[in-house]
């Protein structure tokens, strides 16, 4: 039983964030979901029981409701790629694929993968760390210039880092290449490194951060990159109009705080910044940072302990802090996101935003009015853990699937 047909979707009556609110079902069908009670401010929080019969009434209702749309087919491009990460498209057609453990590769239009690129700097491939996210300068036709994420080894640990280079002409060497910023503190950790890299209209580059786990109450101050996004010239810069320049005691870099662990973020078609972050055991959210305010980790947050049990007092809201514009309980494990912007898929399609879903092994569509989340479908086009997405050049959708033999993935319409 595949366990997107165990969902239901809920639109909150008030002005808080959609929710998904699951039952717990039985071990063997591998999800657990709880359902919502008040929260001590008036939000939900988990409960860890309920019943059998509201779990097969919400499978029911999940199996004949509008969540279960005409799905899409894969068509593979390429694979044997170790755990790729990103994928950008390169304008005379192929690809740059990174690999989590170290190595970018161009693949051609004709899905065959090349040899990795030389050039890399030294790159920690451990737990969840790796050679992460690629971005193509928004010139790059000209000047061959991309940047690159990755977990970057020095004293204390490793941390994210943001490198810029030059891809030379003929694919094989990374040239010039330069670390432009370094998240501080480096930690002594493997597991939450964020790491996607968005070009702006405005030229500046956005860089979401992970709070490293075991620190995340660093999260909530403004002394370092600890769970932040943090907004950049393409020298590595502050940004110019970054919200904390010139106070006391906060680092300049950053454009907002209190965020867990993204792994995905896009501009949408009118240049909002968009992004999401995996909560703890429920509680992944959808955030559009805006400049200086806070999103909450870990005061804030639908997810429980792993295991059970509130984080801190179990807090849903709470004033000064940024609720999420939708979140999922349980987790879905998101990675990677996109706008459609093209009608390849039909109108229907046009306007959706797509995440993949690691937990899963999913892509989910979100249809948006108003700035707003008002129905979400589960598709099931390759049956594994989707790691990236991105619309291509051509309108088509793009897909990474995370395993040590990945595959690149084409979607078509049925």
């Amino acid at each position: 039983m595949r366990a997107f047909a165990q969902w239901r979707l809920h639109a909150s009556p008030s002005p808080m964030p959609h929710t998904l609110q699951l039952p717990r079902l039985p071990r063997l069908l591998r999800v657990a979901g709880p359902p919502a009670r008040p929260g001590p401010t008036g939000g939900t929080r988990p409960l860890r029981a309920c019943a059998w019969l509201g779990a097969l009434a919400g499978l029911l209702c999940a199996l004949a409701g509008p969540a279960f749309a005409q799905a899409l087919r894969g068509q593979t491009v390429a694979q044997g790629l170790e755990h790729p990460w990103g994928l950008a498209f390169l304008p005379q057609g192929g690809f740059l694929v990174t690999e989590r453990p170290g190595r970018l590769r161009v693949v051609g239009a004709d899905g065959r993968v090349g040899p990795p690129v030389a050039g890399l700097p030294p790159v920690v491939a451990q737990g969840q760390g790796g050679l992460l996210d690629v971005a193509l300068d928004s010139g790059f036709a000209d000047n061959r210039t991309l940047y690159f994420c990755f977990s970057e080894p020095g004293e204390g640990g490793n941390s994210t880092a943001l490198a810029r280079a030059r891809l030379s002409e003929d694919g094989t060497r990374l040239q010039q290449v330069r670390v432009i910023f370094s998240q501080r503190p480096k930690v002594s950790s493997v597991l939450h490194f964020g790491c996607r890299v968005v070009e702006a209209r405005d030229g500046n580059l956005f860089l979401v951060l992970g709070e490293r786990y075991s620190r995340m109450r660093q999260a909530q101050q403004l002394d370092n990159h600890l769970g932040k996004v943090v907004r950049l010239t393409k020298d590595g810069a502050p940004a110019p109009g970054n919200p904390f320049i010139g106070r006391p005691g906060a680092l300049p870099e950053i454009w907002s705080y209190g965020h867990r662990n993204p792994q995905g973020a896009t501009l949408a078609p009118d240049g909002t910044f968009w992004m999401h972050e995996h909560g703890p055991q429920g509680g992944d959210e959808i955030n559009l940072p805006q400049p200086g305010r806070n999103y909450g980790w870990p005061v804030v947050t639908f997810g429980e302990q792993y295991g059970g049990g509130p984080i801190g007092e179990g807090l849903t809201e709470k004033p000064g802090m940024e609720p999420p514009l939708y979140h999922w309980t349980p987790s879905i494990a998101p990675s990677g996101m996109a706008f459609l912007t093209s009608d390849r898929y039909g109108p229907a399609y046009r306007g959706n935003l797509f995440i993949g879903s690691l937990k899963f092994k999913l892509l989910v569509r979100l249809e948006l009015e108003g700035g707003r989340v008002v129905r979400e479908h589960r598709l099931d086009p390759v049956g594994d853990r989707v790691r990236d997405v991105r619309q291509g050049p051509d309108g088509w959708l793009y897909l990474l699937t995370d395993s040590a033999q990945g595959r690149l993935v084409r979607l078509l319409p049925p």
